[in-house]
């Protein structure tokens, strides 16, 4: 069984910073990507940026020069940091692990942790 820690969500006044984090606990062999992904109400959960066990990124253009995804491969974390926050940037934050190997001879499953709220003041 696996599950995904995250910490770190709250208020901020807009130009301020955050930083989230998001453990991936249980019996893991290998993660693929590991990212974050935010939702607000009504609308899909969009990606925001991800991170491969290689170090490749990729980021939504709207945070592209404000946001830092970091990963830790050996302790499967992964760190988004957020500066200079846009009320726009108001949302629940969603870590995400994909494809991930509990066993050497099984399939991969995806998970997802159950989100931090992120609230950006005007």
């Amino acid at each position: 069984q696996v599950r995904l820690v995250e910490s770190g969500g709250g208020l901020v006044q807009a130009g301020g910073s955050l930083t989230l984090s998001c453990a991936a606990r249980g019996s893991i062999v290998s993660v693929n990507a590991m990212g974050w992904y935010r939702q607000t109400p009504g609308k899909q959960r969009d990606l925001v940026a991800t991170i491969t066990g290689a170090g490749s990124t990729n980021y939504a253009d709207s945070v592209k020069g404000r946001f830092t995804i970091s990963r830790d491969n050996a302790k499967n974390t992964v760190n988004l940091q957020m500066n200079n926050l846009k009320p726009d940037d108001t949302a629940v934050y969603y870590c995400n692990a994909d494809r991930v190997y509990t066993t050497w001879s099984g399939s991969p499953r995806t998970y997802w942790g159950q989100g931090t709220q992120v609230t950006v003041s005007s």
